[in-house]
């Protein structure tokens, strides 16, 4: 019997750990992963350059400690994306061009999944909130901007599972290439669940 498309996503994208990556303080690790985004952007325009990323990534993530297995789960999804976008810019221009954006774009795409990886929701909120103070005092609302940010993550792998329970619904109901019953349902209980987050968040005076 044929399996059922599931979407992985891990329900915490954490990954408890000693290495040097774990302890840095959660601002100084947003802070590099700035500076390598735009570093990156900046001086790689050759496919070695795009490799030298890549490998660098690489050993960044073997210092961590990360597991094969949760490397592949976080990655493998936007190496395929990133493959098909790198084939059809190999197509429209050439290959040297297409190597190099999908190096430079892979390896940013990873550091930004290593910072997850080695650093907890709580201390992101923290760090995130420690650097906007300053421009809390114009009346940017920090701790509002840091719940967002808690949510946002944690609301993406809830809707992952969102998904794989649509997907096994179908499956059971004989709608597996039914558009609408995978869309629909997924959709609605999105909603729903903004909506009973909105309710919760009000009856706590969020926003008021």
């Amino acid at each position: 019997m044929k399996q059922p498309l599931h979407v992985h996503v891990p329900l915490s994208v954490f990954h408890p750990g000693t290495s040097v990556f774990h302890r840095a303080p959660a601002g100084l690790k947003i802070f590099l992963l700035l500076v390598f985004l735009v570093g990156t952007a900046l001086w790689a325009k050759v496919p070695w350059q795009a490799g030298v990323l890549v490998g660098f990534t690489a050993i960044c993530y073997l210092a961590a400690r990360i597991p094969v297995r949760l490397t592949l789960q976080q990655l493998l999804p936007p190496t395929v994306l990133l493959a098909a976008f790198a084939g059809l810019l190999w197509w429209q221009r050439d290959l040297p061009t297409a190597l190099t954006y999908f190096g430079v774009i892979l390896s940013a795409v990873a550091m930004a999944s290593l910072l997850t990886l080695t650093t907890t929701v709580v201390a992101l909120m923290d760090a995130v909130e420690a650097g906007l103070r300053p421009l809390g005092r114009i009346g940017l609302p920090v701790e509002t901007i840091s719940l967002l940010l808690a949510l946002t993550i944690r609301l993406i792998p809830l809707t992952a599972l969102t998904v794989n329970e649509v997907l096994d619904a179908r499956k059971a109901r004989g709608a597996s290439r039914s558009v609408l019953a995978f869309g629909v349902p997924v959709i609605v209980r999105s909603l729903l669940r903004a909506r009973h987050l909105g309710e919760a968040l009000k009856s706590r005076g969020v926003g008021n």
